[in-house]
Protein backbone atom coordinates (compact mmCIF):
# COMPACT_ATOMS: atom_id res chain seq x y z
CA UNK A 1 0.00 0.00 0.00
CA UNK A 2 3.07 2.61 0.77
CA UNK A 3 4.87 1.41 -1.90
CA UNK A 4 1.19 2.74 -4.51
CA UNK A 5 1.38 5.97 -2.37
CA UNK A 6 5.08 6.55 -3.08
CA UNK A 7 4.22 5.91 -6.57
CA UNK A 8 1.34 8.04 -6.81
CA UNK A 9 2.64 11.05 -5.76
CA UNK A 10 5.84 10.82 -8.02
CA UNK A 11 3.80 10.19 -11.01
CA UNK A 12 1.29 13.23 -9.61
CA UNK A 13 3.79 15.72 -9.12
CA UNK A 14 3.99 18.45 -10.83
CA UNK A 15 7.09 18.59 -13.47
CA UNK A 16 7.70 21.40 -15.64
CA UNK A 17 6.55 20.82 -18.88
CA UNK A 18 7.16 22.57 -22.36
CA UNK A 19 4.23 23.64 -24.67
CA UNK A 20 6.14 22.98 -27.52
CA UNK A 21 4.43 20.53 -29.80
CA UNK A 22 5.90 18.06 -32.00
CA UNK A 23 4.82 19.64 -35.59
CA UNK A 24 6.21 23.07 -34.37
CA UNK A 25 9.93 21.62 -34.32
CA UNK A 26 12.32 22.06 -36.65
CA UNK A 27 14.35 19.02 -38.93
CA UNK A 28 17.29 21.17 -38.09
CA UNK A 29 18.78 20.60 -34.41
CA UNK A 30 20.68 23.66 -34.31
CA UNK A 31 17.86 25.85 -35.77
CA UNK A 32 16.18 24.13 -33.38
CA UNK A 33 18.05 24.87 -30.34
CA UNK A 34 18.31 28.62 -31.53
CA UNK A 35 14.25 28.85 -31.09
CA UNK A 36 14.11 27.34 -28.07
CA UNK A 37 16.95 29.76 -26.87
CA UNK A 38 14.81 32.64 -27.75
CA UNK A 39 11.57 31.68 -27.25
CA UNK A 40 12.63 31.29 -23.50
CA UNK A 41 13.42 34.83 -23.35
CA UNK A 42 10.26 35.86 -24.58
CA UNK A 43 7.00 36.46 -22.78
CA UNK A 44 3.70 34.70 -23.25
CA UNK A 45 1.33 38.13 -23.30
CA UNK A 46 -1.56 35.95 -22.28
CA UNK A 47 -0.12 34.64 -19.41
CA UNK A 48 2.80 37.08 -18.67
CA UNK A 49 4.49 34.69 -16.15
CA UNK A 50 5.94 32.61 -18.24
CA UNK A 51 8.02 32.07 -21.68
CA UNK A 52 6.14 31.07 -25.35
CA UNK A 53 8.41 28.12 -24.91
CA UNK A 54 6.07 27.11 -21.20
CA UNK A 55 2.69 28.63 -22.22
CA UNK A 56 0.35 26.58 -23.60
CA UNK A 57 -1.70 30.02 -24.75
CA UNK A 58 -2.78 29.79 -28.72
CA UNK A 59 -0.89 33.10 -29.00
CA UNK A 60 2.47 31.61 -27.42
CA UNK A 61 2.14 29.05 -30.18
CA UNK A 62 2.07 31.75 -32.83
CA UNK A 63 5.31 32.86 -31.67
CA UNK A 64 6.81 30.42 -31.41
CA UNK A 65 5.93 29.64 -35.35
CA UNK A 66 6.64 33.16 -36.03
CA UNK A 67 10.14 32.47 -34.18
CA UNK A 68 10.77 29.19 -36.05
CA UNK A 69 9.88 31.14 -39.73
CA UNK A 70 12.14 34.02 -39.25
CA UNK A 71 14.69 31.81 -38.76
CA UNK A 72 14.38 29.56 -41.65
CA UNK A 73 14.30 32.74 -43.41
CA UNK A 74 17.98 33.05 -42.33
CA UNK A 75 17.17 35.93 -39.76
CA UNK A 76 19.76 36.34 -36.80
CA UNK A 77 18.55 35.60 -33.66
CA UNK A 78 18.87 39.22 -32.48
CA UNK A 79 16.97 39.96 -35.77
CA UNK A 80 14.41 37.72 -34.19
CA UNK A 81 13.74 39.28 -31.19
CA UNK A 82 13.88 42.63 -32.65
CA UNK A 83 11.08 41.72 -35.30
CA UNK A 84 9.00 40.41 -32.24
CA UNK A 85 10.08 43.22 -30.11
CA UNK A 86 8.48 45.79 -33.00
CA UNK A 87 5.71 44.21 -33.37
CA UNK A 88 4.65 43.66 -29.62
CA UNK A 89 6.85 46.17 -27.92
CA UNK A 90 9.40 45.44 -25.26
CA UNK A 91 6.79 43.82 -23.03
CA UNK A 92 7.47 40.89 -24.49
CA UNK A 93 11.12 40.52 -23.07
CA UNK A 94 11.12 38.57 -20.24
CA UNK A 95 14.48 40.52 -19.20
CA UNK A 96 13.50 44.18 -20.47
CA UNK A 97 16.67 45.95 -21.55
CA UNK A 98 18.15 49.19 -19.87
CA UNK A 99 18.41 51.93 -22.35
CA UNK A 100 15.75 54.45 -22.57
CA UNK A 101 13.55 55.69 -19.60
CA UNK A 102 13.91 51.86 -18.25
CA UNK A 103 16.87 52.53 -16.74
CA UNK A 104 14.62 54.48 -14.09
CA UNK A 105 12.84 51.31 -13.76
CA UNK A 106 15.83 49.19 -12.85
CA UNK A 107 17.35 52.20 -10.10
CA UNK A 108 13.94 52.62 -8.73
CA UNK A 109 15.12 49.82 -6.00
CA UNK A 110 18.28 51.11 -5.03
CA UNK A 111 17.23 54.31 -5.60
CA UNK A 112 14.13 53.71 -2.76
CA UNK A 113 16.18 51.99 -0.64
CA UNK A 114 19.21 54.82 -0.18
CA UNK A 115 16.17 57.13 0.38
CA UNK A 116 14.85 55.06 3.26
CA UNK A 117 17.94 54.37 5.08
CA UNK A 118 19.20 58.50 4.91
CA UNK A 119 15.63 58.87 6.26
CA UNK A 120 16.14 56.75 8.93
CA UNK A 121 19.49 58.09 9.90
CA UNK A 122 18.00 61.78 9.81
CA UNK A 123 15.32 60.84 11.58
CA UNK A 124 17.09 58.61 14.61
CA UNK A 125 20.03 61.89 14.88
CA UNK A 126 17.04 63.82 15.70
CA UNK A 127 15.83 61.63 18.26
CA UNK A 128 19.32 61.60 19.89
CA UNK A 129 19.98 65.18 20.21
CA UNK A 130 16.85 66.72 21.00
CA UNK A 131 17.00 68.33 24.32
CA UNK A 132 15.13 66.61 27.37
CA UNK A 133 12.48 69.30 29.17
CA UNK A 134 12.66 68.06 32.73
CA UNK A 135 12.18 71.20 34.14
CA UNK A 136 9.57 70.25 36.90
CA UNK A 137 7.02 72.41 38.10
CA UNK A 138 7.54 76.57 38.34
CA UNK A 139 6.60 78.08 42.20
CA UNK A 140 2.85 79.11 41.38
CA UNK A 141 2.79 75.73 39.67
CA UNK A 142 3.86 73.57 42.32
CA UNK A 143 1.32 76.39 44.61
CA UNK A 144 -1.68 75.92 42.87
CA UNK A 145 -0.78 71.89 43.05
CA UNK A 146 -1.01 72.20 46.67
CA UNK A 147 -3.74 74.29 46.33
CA UNK A 148 -6.02 71.55 44.54
CA UNK A 149 -4.53 68.61 46.25
CA UNK A 150 -5.86 69.84 49.85
CA UNK A 151 -9.53 70.19 48.41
Amino acid sequence: MRAAMIAFAVLTAPVPLLAVQPDEMLDDPGLESRAREISEGLRCLVCQNESIDESNAPLARDLRILVRDRLTEGDSDEEVVDFIVDRYGEFVLLQPTTAGWNWLLWAAGPIMLLLALGTGAVYLRGRATAPERDEGLSPEEQARLRELLRD
